[in-house]
């Protein structure tokens, strides 16, 4: 079973940038699609964006689209997520998970393992 270790989180200024990691042990890391989804206290976790597992498709929600970008390393097992041009209501606890299941990559049902959390708070 595949274990999953985000970092890179922090307090950055509106307009900052910053780099997540996700970081997967224990299982095969290239045979899973993998997203990135935040969640803010009170609120479901929504999608951000997300990658296939070979790397050649990637999907973006709309308020991330030109801002946020993801790649990732099969050899070294990491997903990255690539935050430009912050804004506050970016903050929140950005997670990783790895799709297990068919169907969209937007939706969290379709993902089986998941990260511990790594909090981004953008000041204004």
């Amino acid at each position: 079973q595949v274990q999953l270790v985000e970092s890179g989180g922090g307090l950055v200024q509106a307009g900052g940038s910053l780099r997540l990691s996700c970081a997967a042990s224990g299982g095969t890391f290239s045979s899973y699609g993998m997203g990135w989804f935040r969640q803010v206290p009170g609120k479901e976790r929504e999608f951000v964006v997300a990658i296939t597992r070979s790397g050649g498709i990637t999907y973006y929600a709309d308020s991330v689209k030109g801002r946020f970008s993801i790649s990732r390393d099969n050899a070294k097992n990491t997903v990255y997520l690539q935050m430009n041009n912050l804004k506050p209501e970016d903050t929140a606890v950005y997670y990783c998970a790895a799709k297990v299941s068919g169907g969209s990559y937007y939706y969290t049902l379709n993902y089986g393992h998941w990260g511990q959390g790594t909090q981004v708070t953008v000041s204004s």
